[in-house]
């Protein structure tokens, strides 16, 4: 059997978008003057710092994603970061065919700013990346004289308030720019890091930065085989000492110290209920406080825990998306402990509300959903169904990738047929996308050809060694 493996296909940046558009602009016909009229704008344009040049290019379910979370933030007033959500937002907005909207959230961000800052003047460093997005907008809407307009705001800022430190950015744009690249996979959070050690540096004052630099590290390596290193947990229990308040930072401070054998009880019941009487956002700590229950105190604690909060707030999606978590974590990593036929029900009840709440978003979920009606002992046909559904779904290569991947291990363990899950491990690890889906494949098929007691063996040391001289054609023979 022969497929052809998915290539990744992104939607052109928009700098490949803008020098198409230029190509046309420059066309013979075109007086020169205005050729050179349109070359300045471009470049004016590309020299922004923005997040339309901050080589971004999510992939359309990432954008997706993001709206989501940034609408799970909330947007409480008086919170440092409004303007930066609100930037993100309307950039986020723009991508996905919404100008309308976009304009919105752009115009939003700046009142924001504005408000947040409390200064004499409505104008300041802060805007600068907001005036490039919207200089960005204008463009593509046709609208030159206004980008024009927002560049000459832009440049105006600049000269009135350069940046503390010669050749380098100033520390708004800093911090900006990490706040948002702390949205985009681990590279970029390192890279965020970085930026707001430069922010910091120059502008040691902002407490908020301080906490999110150290957001960034730990978000940054909290996949690694090392885990966190002394000196990142003692930047951990600094910055909390200096911004109290931020309770989601103190969730993951005792969820690291739980990590290192210390005990944690007392401080984590105590620190939920402070958690419980904040508004509620995916920044307030709920969902590291549980998984913090859920590890190292009691999955049912942390059930307990995730109802409370429902029942404070029974219409918040995002309390019944952590809740919803709670309980597949307890299907799925107490299988040998009893369950009441009323907590399955409850999980099923709960995912299938989340996803129709995060319609847009909730791959993942559904396939959660699936794992739990099969776990579930009578819901192997609703399992199949929405397997099926998904399989027959367009998705992106790295969704492709998740889906195969999964349903590979419902194959096996659920179904017991082994040999239709090597397949789909095989195809999973076909798709050339690096990920830990695929990586885990691989290692599962390696396994398989290691222990040499199935009889498809033959055909996965051929499909391994195939995939170690991957062609460009991107066809492998796996059956």
């Amino acid at each position: 059997m022969s497929f052809m493996v998915p290539r990744p296909t992104q939607r052109p940046t928009l700098r490949a978008e803008t020098r198409l558009h230029f190509r046309k602009l420059l066309s013979p016909g075109r007086t020169m003057s205005a050729a050179q009229s349109e070359t300045t704008l471009e470049a004016k344009l590309e020299a922004l710092q923005c997040h339309f040049t901050w080589d971004l290019v999510p992939s359309r379910s990432k954008l997706f994603r993001l709206r989501d979370k940034l609408e799970d933030i909330g947007t409480e007033e008086g919170y440092s970061w409004l303007g930066h959500i609100y930037n993100l937002q309307g950039y986020i907005h723009y991508q996905l065919g919404s100008t309308d909207d976009a304009r919105s959230f752009f115009s939003r961000a700046a009142e924001a700013f504005c408000q947040m800052r409390n200064t004499v003047s409505d104008e300041g460093p802060w805007l600068v990346v907001n005036y490039g997005n919207q200089a960005w907008l204008h463009y593509h809407q046709g609208e030159r004289a206004e980008s024009q307009a927002c560049l000459s705001k832009v440049d105006a800022l600049t000269n009135e308030y350069p940046s503390p430190s010669q050749d380098e950015l100033h520390p708004e744009i800093y911090a900006e720019k990490a706040w948002t690249l702390m949205k985009f996979g681990r590279e970029k959070k390192l890279l965020a890091a970085g930026f707001f050690q430069r922010a910091i540096r120059m502008q040691p004052d902002m407490v908020e930065w301080q906490t999110s630099h150290i957001l960034a590290l730990v978000n940054g390596v909290k996949h690694s085989d090392k885990g966190l290193e002394p000196d990142i947990l003692e930047k951990m229990r600094i910055a909390k000492e200096h911004d109290p308040e931020n309770l989601y930072l103190a969730a993951l401070y005792l969820e690291a110290c739980a990590a290192k054998r210390q005990k944690i009880e007392d401080e984590a019941r105590e620190l939920a209920r402070g958690v419980l009487k904040m508004p509620v956002s995916s920044y307030s700590g709920i969902k590291p406080l549980l998984k913090l229950y859920r590890m190292y105190i009691s999955m049912d604690e942390a059930i307990d825990l995730a109802e409370e909060a429902l029942e404070r707030h029974p219409d918040e999606r995002y309390l019944k998306r952590c809740a919803a978590i709670c309980y597949k974590m307890r299907i799925f990593l107490q299988r040998d402990s009893p369950l009441e036929h009323s907590m399955m029900e409850r999980a099923i009840s709960l995912y299938g509300e989340v996803i129709s709440l995060y319609p847009d978003s909730s791959l993942k979920r559904k396939i959660s959903f699936a794992n739990i009606h099969a776990q579930s002992g009578h819901g192997q046909a609703a399992a199949d169904q929405i397997y099926e559904e998904l399989l027959n779904s367009n998705l992106d290569p790295k969704g492709t990738q998740m889906l195969y991947n999964y349903y590979a291990k419902h194959l096996q363990f659920m179904r017991k047929e082994s040999h239709k899950s090597i397949e789909y491990h095989m195809r999973a690890a076909a798709i050339p996308q690096k990920s830990f889906y695929r990586e885990n494949s691989i290692s599962i098929l390696e396994r398989i050809r290691g222990r040499n007691r199935n009889r498809m063996c033959g055909e996965i040391e051929e499909f391994l060694a195939n995939l170690r001289t991957y062609n460009k054609e991107g066809t492998f023979s796996v059956l």
